[in-house]
């Protein structure tokens, strides 16, 4: 999944200045949906699509449409790495989530962890080279609001659709957050036909990080928790890093190193990694 996900960073950015945002990401769940619909159409799963689908179309919101679009708007003005790496803090906006919405109790290690965390973010952001305008700022506010938005999600899809198939939860939460992209199409056409390059790139979103990656995502919520899926996070800055490194030769800075680790490092923390298990045994 970290692999997966760390390369959608680097397809998005490639293939979004010919796309567009809004019709980049319609375009992959379109594709998605059509990928998945033989499997769908030998499924027995007319009883789930008629008890879920307005839980489906709320994840299709809060966990497609719009954290894809808004990383997509980021990937026009920043690099896959930065975008990744604003992206990583998803599990520390989840740490509060949680704590509001599932009542957990917030310890002081987690609570320092948050803030190393957003230490990071503020080193990523504040030691660029790049000049902190107001589409970069635009940028780095919509990596992060997508961020939000996945850990909002998150304990949706298991207080919600915890009965629904994983086939059923990626199919229709996808094809749910189509429909809620269709009303931006007309307003958001790209200004010339897309090359063969991004519909390949398109293609590779569609496939990878959506049907197979998200099949994966949503078996590891519901066999591992919210908590520990998302820590998934940590690993994808350092794969959209390294592909980014090698695919486009771009530089890795030392803010990407340095905040980026206090980004993960924070992180880790904040979901207990380092706190020692209690012994399950007797004496």
């Amino acid at each position: 999944m970290g692999a997966i996900w760390g390369g959608s960073f680097l397809f998005t950015r490639l293939a979004v200045p010919e796309w567009g945002p809004i019709w980049l990401i319609e375009v992959r769940f379109l594709i998605t949906t059509l990928a998945l619909l033989p499997l769908i159409l030998k499924s027995d799963l007319g009883y789930q699509v008629r008890r879920y689908w307005r839980p489906l179309l709320i994840v299709g919101c809060l966990n497609y449409a719009l954290p894809f679009a808004l990383l997509a708007f980021a990937s026009l003005s920043l690099s896959a790495g930065f975008t990744a790496i604003l992206n990583a803090t998803t599990p520390l906006f989840g740490l509060w989530i949680s704590a509001i919405w599932l009542q957990e109790i917030l310890s002081c290690p987690r609570i320092l962890g948050f803030i190393i965390g957003f230490l990071g973010v503020w080193i990523v952001v504040g030691w660029q080279e790049i000049p902190l305008t107001l589409t970069v700022g635009m940028a780095i506010a919509a990596g992060l609001l997508s961020a939000l938005l996945y850990a909002i999600a998150a304990p949706y899809i298991t207080q919600r659709l915890a009965g629904a198939s994983n086939l059923l939860l990626t199919a229709g939460s996808q094809l749910g957050a189509a429909a809620v992209l269709i009303p931006a199409l007309p307003f958001t056409v790209p200004s010339q036909v897309p090359s063969l390059k991004a519909l390949g790139l398109v293609l590779a979103l569609a496939l990878l990080s959506s049907v197979i990656a998200q099949i994966l995502y949503f078996q590891l919520i519901r066999e591992i928790g919210i908590s520990k899926t998302l820590t998934v996070a940590y690993l994808v800055p350092i794969f959209a890093i390294f592909w980014e490194a090698i695919f486009l030769r771009e530089t890795v800075t030392l803010s990407m190193i340095v905040g980026g680790g206090l980004v993960l490092f924070g992180t880790a923390i904040a979901n207990d990694l380092f706190t020692p298990k209690q012994s399950s045994t007797r004496p």
